[in-house]
């Protein structure tokens, strides 16, 4: 045996050889697991002092990365609603450094009036959302900034608001609703059959918006609800381009390089998409080398054909780009925000009952209204118009789910919100109007009560709030041109179907928004409809005149 050691000193002791080695081979990996604990507790402690300052734990290289995930998984608007109630309205997401999520996040009405209005001009679209959906909506009004927006801004007000237009708009409505969407409706109620109503509206507006836009019928609502190859391709690439939003950019442009995953979806989903709209500009071009044609059409496809670009007409590239961004706009926006209508009324029937008592006044001043006729009734569009409560509980639909959840800005040169956030140049900003409607400091403490009495003044007229409180449809240079219309849409849609039908969610049938550049349910809303009879609508009519 072996022994080491100065025999000669008093402390001296003899240690194996073989116990020393092992003492010196186990040092480097307790070293190691001394670090790894300093290490992490460093991370927490500098986590927790991140938490104090922006309300979430801000780690080293990711950033708050893990709580985002976190909240994608389950309610996200939520989450950030909650986040910006605890940061009295602005924080600063704080992504991974070596990607791009890093943005101001604000639901201040200060701020967005600031953003939208005010200083309009330094906060565009800015590069990172153009390249981000540049595949889906090209050069269109909605990825636009600067004179290319202006010009297509310019052009479409002037036909929003010819009369052409309008009874373009009103007649194809009227056409649909009848012809299509109550038969569907009816088979439903005949079969006593739940049916997925957010999917029946997708398909209303889908019709409704091609032929605004294109002057086309894709045939979306028919019996048996078919399946439109265009328009499940236009749904999975909206699916996959918000999906960009959350991914790092070098990430997905990896995929899309490599032809991977969502990217891959997105590909030949967008190559259908321009199929289509290929072959309806070339058919277009074709039908307006005839005079009379060109007379009678008055859809956007058409009134941008008739216009020239520096004395040149405009390249089919961008003609399609301008159909695909106003098919984006009028086919989710009315369709979702009715499917969130209906879901609320199901939770609040008085609401539903004001509704109808005001519907049923209002058809009862007619001098040849009959509840008991085999004739189906028409609703006129005066008496849309008049329909005010009707209009609050649709506002404030929107304003608890707004169709449009978060909207995204860029900083063009340094600035400062008027909350007094630093903004440098190129910072990405994310106003979110979801999370607005959960605001105490802008609606009170009943801000998530379902009340449109919050709309009305005090003699039952209707009262619009300002576009910078209310912001379901934008404020500023970029109001939604088509604010007029969609009121008159879903106004026309909810109360053709309420005066003929009770409309009753699927017990248990679970009810989220899901993660998309609209606020789809994730789910869809399965309904069951039960068909009202005269003696109902004449209990009605009695109350709103009581009530008048």
């Amino acid at each position: 045996m072996n022994f080491t050691g100065d025999l000669s000193s008093p402390h001296h002791q003899y240690v194996p050889s073989n116990f020393l080695s092992r003492q010196l081979f186990f040092l480097p990996e307790i070293q190691v697991l001394e670090l790894a604990v300093a290490l992490m507790v460093f991370i927490v402690i500098h986590s927790l002092r991140q938490r104090k300052h922006h309300g979430l734990p801000v780690w080293p290289f990711i950033g708050m990365l893990p709580s985002l995930i976190a909240a994608v998984r389950g309610n996200c608007y939520e989450w950030i609603s909650d986040v910006l109630c605890c940061q009295n309205g602005t924080f600063t997401f704080k992504g991974p450094w070596f990607s791009n999520l890093q943005c101001v996040v604000t639901s201040d009405p200060r701020n967005i009036e600031h953003l939208l209005k005010t200083k309009f001009p330094n906060y565009p679209k800015g590069v990172y959302f153009r390249d981000t959906v540049q595949d889906l909506l090209g050069s269109g009004i909605f990825n636009a900034d600067d004179d290319t927006w202006k010009q297509q801004r310019k052009t479409a007000s002037i036909e929003f608001h010819s009369a052409e237009f309008r009874q373009l708009t009103t007649e194809s409505l009227l056409e649909l609703v009848h012809s299509r969407l109550l038969p569907v409706l009816e088979d439903s109620v005949k079969n006593s059959l739940a049916v997925d109503l957010q999917d029946i509206l997708l398909r209303l507006t889908f019709d409704n918006v091609c032929m605004i836009a294109f002057g086309v019928d894709p045939g979306c609502l028919q019996p048996g609800l078919p399946s439109i190859p265009f328009a499940r391709a236009f749904e999975e690439a909206t699916e996959a381009t918000i999906l960009r939003f959350v991914t790092p950019t070098w990430v997905w442009k990896a995929m899309r390089y490599l032809d991977l995953g969502t990217e891959r979806t997105l590909k030949h989903s967008i190559k259908q998409v321009d199929e289509f709209a290929d072959q309806v500009i070339r058919k277009r071009k074709k039908e307006l080398n005839f005079p009379m044609a060109n007379k009678k059409r008055s859809d956007l496809l058409t009134v941008f054909m008739r216009l020239k670009d520096e004395g040149k007409p405009f390249s089919d590239k961008f003609l399609r780009d301008i159909c695909v961004n106003f098919i984006l706009a009028g086919r989710d926006t009315s369709s979702v925000a009715l499917s969130w209508f209906f879901w609320l009324l199901d939770q609040n029937p008085e609401v539903e009952e004001k509704i109808l008592a005001e519907i049923c006044r209002i058809v009862g001043e007619r001098q040849d209204v009959n509840n008991e006729s085999e004739e189906p009734l028409i609703f006129k569009p005066e008496e849309v118009k008049r329909m005010e409560y009707l209009q609050a509980a649709l506002s404030e639909a929107l304003r608890l789910y707004p169709s449009v959840p978060v909207d995204h800005k860029e900083v063009l040169e340094d600035d400062a919100f008027p909350d007094g956030t630093i903004l440098k140049k190129g910072t990405k900003v994310v106003y979110a109007i979801y999370a607005m409607g959960r605001m105490e400091s802008i609606w009170g403490k009943d801000c998530r009560v379902y009340k449109p009495e919050r709309w009305l003044r005090a003699d039952g007229r209707y009262m619009s709030e300002s576009a910078y409180k209310f912001t379901a449809f934008n404020g500023g240079p970029r109001l939604c041109l088509g604010k007029d219309f969609a009121y008159y849409q879903m106004k026309f849609a909810a109360a053709s179907i309420l005066y003929r039908y009770h409309v009753k969610a699927v017990q248990g049938h679970p009810v989220a928004p899901k993660m998309a550049l609209t606020m789809y349910m994730k789910h869809g809303l399965k309904v069951n409809l039960h068909r009202r009879d005269a003696s109902e609508l004449r209990k009605y009519q009695r109350l709103g005149n009581s009530a008048e």
